[in-house]
């Protein structure tokens, strides 16, 4: 079990990697937080979660925006068929 001290160590660090919601769109703290997560085992809800997320954002003109968001998608989606798939289910990283 973690501490109370360490708990909030961490909490700043991971607060470090991942932008303000005033410093970007909901894409680029996205973006962020699936960079900061990659090593990590990640329980499948938080990927689906990301997926509607991503889906609710309006790229509008902007096509390599649309082109991110769609293919960050597709990639967490991967994520989640692969976690389906494995015996450990629950669980992708």
């Amino acid at each position: 079990m973690t501490t109370p001290s360490r708990d909030r160590a961490l909490g700043r660090g991971v607060s470090a990697l991942i932008p303000s919601a005033s410093a970007g769109s909901a894409t680029d703290r996205a973006t962020a937080a699936l960079a900061a997560l990659r090593t990590v085992p990640v329980h499948v809800g938080v990927l689906q979660a990301a997926v509607v997320l991503l889906e609710e954002e309006q790229p509008g003109v902007d096509p390599a925006r649309a082109d991110a968001i769609a293919s960050t998608a597709a990639l967490l989606r991967t994520a989640i068929g692969q976690a389906a798939d494995d015996p450990g289910a629950g669980r992708a990283g």
